[in-house]
């Protein structure tokens, strides 16, 4: 069950690579279905973990993940929500907490691929494996940013619909979501924009904060940038912008820098700890459960 590939060891099951590799860290970047139990398997083997998004399949499969950590206070468990580490996000956030543009009003978001890919050729259009569509495999990027900026949310309304490519996981979700602060925030996720495309709006009481694009591996969503605009009482609708572009994607060294900091210096997790992939996917899962058409189409159950 081990094939040697260019000097690096390569196995046909996670068990056998943690029985035979002599390991400090995991990086668990498999399929949805099995990115929980292999977690799980690695913090047993007295592992640190770095596991990418989306954390599992449920909820409830991050619970069992998070009763295993608990037996293992001294191991480090993080999970790749890498958007927080982008530097138009962690600008925006700062504006934010200074509090130099007020409160937080309303926040609408887009996030778009131009397809869903195909049934026969990936694993993401099958809900056994993936659980989800394009809310859990891409949306749950969006949905944690606006958990980052508004904190967490507890009304939900929502149209999930899968009536473009007719896979049975949704390729658009349509969500309208308030929380007790009186932030309200809508996010369409989907798979029906024939491009890639991030934006995120955040109208604050003196200002309006607007993200646009996002540096990728692809660069396919186009320059990434943060646009500023000042509230002004007597612009007649012409309020001063400043606009910042962004040329450079330190956010995946950034995050792993982190991981690593907090293993060597016994640190705390700052962004995508267990809690924060916990209560990122009860976001998602609430917006499913918001569309009861949906739920009862595919017996999805609360």
């Amino acid at each position: 069950n081990q094939i040697s590939n260019h000097g690096v060891n390569c196995y046909k099951s996670y068990q056998d690579l943690l029985l035979q590799e002599d390991l400090d860290v995991l990086f668990v970047c498999l399929t949805n279905d099995i990115a929980a139990e292999v977690t799980m398997a690695g913090l047993e083997k007295k592992l640190h973990v770095f596991c990418e998004k989306p954390p599992a399949r449920t909820v409830e499969e991050v619970k069992k993940v998070r009763d295993v950590e608990s037996t293992h206070r001294l191991l480090k468990l993080k999970y790749g929500f890498n958007h927080r580490y982008h530097d138009s996000v962690k600008e925006a956030l700062r504006v934010i907490e200074s509090g130099e543009l007020g409160a937080i009003l309303n926040m609408r978001g887009v996030y778009g691929k131009s397809i869903i890919v195909s049934y026969e050729s990936d694993w993401r259009s099958k809900r056994e494996i993936a659980g989800g569509g394009i809310l859990l495999d891409q949306g749950i990027h969006l949905v944690d940013l606006m958990r980052l900026f508004a904190g967490d949310f507890d009304e939900y309304y929502s149209f999930i619909q899968n009536s473009f490519w007719n896979y049975d996981v949704e390729d658009n979700a349509y969500a309208l979501m308030k929380n007790q602060k009186g932030i309200v925030a809508f996010l369409h996720s989907t798979a029906t924009e024939w491009r890639h495309r991030f934006n995120l709006e955040i109208n604050l009481t003196n200002g309006t904060l607007i993200l646009g694009g996002i540096l990728s591996g692809s660069k396919s969503y186009g320059q990434e940038t943060l646009k500023i605009i000042y509230r002004g009482d007597n612009d007649g609708g012409n309020p001063r912008e400043q606009l910042t572009t962004y040329i450079k994607d330190n956010s995946w060294k950034e995050e792993i820098d982190e991981f690593a900091d907090s293993i060597v210096n016994n640190g705390v997790i700052r962004h995508g700890s267990s809690l924060d992939a916990l209560k990122t996917m009860e976001m998602v899962f609430e917006i499913y459960f918001a569309d009861k058409n949906w739920c009862q189409k595919f017996n999805i159950r609360k």
